[in-house]
């Protein structure tokens, strides 16, 4: 018997994605993917093709404020921004795709596999180097963060467009220069000009993947959905576990199905969180939907009419 444990849907004071409709189970009928890739007992046969450079920092770099959310304006540098943004009517959509986009969205994307040598694995990494035995490698960090990156375009893809493009290439830039920063700091590429090959190298292997996954996703085939994860997730590895592939690709429609529920606005302030793969998602009922869209409107729409000047928006809180 399915036995969930929480439901963020019925609590009016948490309104992100992952405790909005994440469910945890401790059924086998419905697995979470890190569960289903457990079932497996074939053995892992490495594939000697599959690059192997760990990654091995001098240093063990911590996150700045902007990152951890600790960072505060003193009131009166508040003030002035609130008077700069409505004397001048700066799109406040368009900005916030630097700080939603570019920062929180891409580090989210970043940290599912990031992993340092030595240093314990966080969840979201220990399943994907230690529950599918991927090398822990910089070119497999490079896939498995891709694969997020695809997750969000196709959302911010149903964004206005001037939007959504902007909240793309902040998410692209911020992508790349951290690439390029990794590479000269961890993997000591020193010279300009190689640095520049790898660079140029890594965004032909984004723009295959983000085609590879587009056209699996256009067709609603998990076969070709598990195709496209096979050639760049597994590395067209031929000794790949059919049952892994399939947690794989259960986990990328979990996230999607989170993606798909939330609103314009909700997404556009930041308010998704990808789902564990220690968890799995049960599809929303119409009155939980309802429930869902009563909250989000509650957390958006000020009480008085009115609004800070930061926090307007024209992303739509329907959709």
């Amino acid at each position: 018997m399915l036995r969930p444990v929480t439901r963020g849907v019925f609590q009016a004071s948490r309104l992100t994605s992952r405790q909005v409709l994440s469910v945890r189970y401790t059924s086998t009928d419905k697995p979470t993917p890190k569960a289903l890739a457990k079932e497996s007992h074939l053995p892992h046969i490495p594939n000697p093709e599959t690059p192997n450079k760990d990654i091995d920092p001098k240093l063990k770099l911590e996150k700045p404020d902007y990152e951890t959310g600790t960072f505060k304006l003193p009131a009166w540098q508040k003030a002035v921004g609130e008077s700069f943004i409505n004397i001048f009517r700066v799109d406040m959509d368009m900005i916030r795709a630097g700080s939603i986009g570019g920062s929180k969205y891409y580090f989210m994307c970043k940290d599912q596999g990031l992993q340092f040598k030595d240093e314990p694995l966080s969840e979201s990494a220990a399943f994907w180097y230690e529950t599918l035995a991927l090398p822990r490698s910089f070119a497999q960090w490079f896939q498995i963060t891709s694969l997020h990156v695809w997750m969000m375009f196709v959302r911010m893809r149903a964004l206005p467009f001037k939007v959504g493009k902007r909240y793309q290439q902040r998410l692209v830039d911020r992508y790349f220069k951290d690439i390029e920063l990794r590479l000269s700091e961890e993997m000591n590429v020193m010279s300009g000009a190689i640095r520049e090959t790898y660079m140029k190298d890594f965004h032909s292997q984004l723009m295959g993947m983000v085609f590879s996954y587009d056209e699996a996703l256009a067709s609603d085939s998990d076969a070709r959905l598990a195709a496209a994860v096979w050639r760049n997730v597994f590395n067209a590895d031929k000794n790949v576990d059919l049952v892994k592939l399939e947690a794989v690709v259960r986990y990328i429609r979990m996230q999607m199905y989170v993606l798909s529920k939330i609103s314009d606005r909700s997404f556009g302030f930041g308010d998704f969180e990808f789902v564990s793969p220690n968890e799995t998602v049960e599809p929303l009922t119409p009155q939980e939907e309802e429930k869902l869209l009563a909250m989000t409107k509650a957390k958006y729409e000020p009480k008085d009419g009115k609004a800070l000047p930061s926090s307007k928006s024209n992303l739509s809180l329907d959709e």
